[in-house]
């Protein structure tokens, strides 16, 4: 039986997959990769298998719930947004207003 999964998309929207939107999609795809890596270095470095897919299972679960909670909680721009807002300076310090009056010529 084949699966067949349905990307919501319509018109001027962003991808839903899942309940996740946009760029948590993408988010989630590079921390499941991340997760093969170090699955890889720990089996490699002799680790115990068990020890290891509790690790990368603990890992996993923790990755799926901030993913999905930053999802719900920001939505397709929101964390862009709070990010942008931490990059605004508090104020702007001159000693002079020459650099304003240029912009306005």
């Amino acid at each position: 039986m084949n699966s067949v999964y349905k990307i919501n998309k319509g018109i001027n929207k962003a991808i839903e997959f899942k309940g996740l939107k946009a760029q948590y999609i993408g988010y989630l795809a590079v921390g499941l990769i991340a997760l093969m890596f170090l699955f890889a270095v720990l089996y490699i470095s002799g680790v115990n298998t068990v020890a290891c897919l509790a690790v990368i299972g603990s890992l996993g679960v923790g990755l799926f719930l901030i993913v999905y909670r930053m999802s719900d909680t920001y939505g397709q721009f929101g964390l862009l947004k709070k990010f942008a807002k931490r990059s605004i300076p508090a104020y702007i310090y001159t000693k002079s207003r020459k650099k304003f009056i240029h912009l306005i010529k």
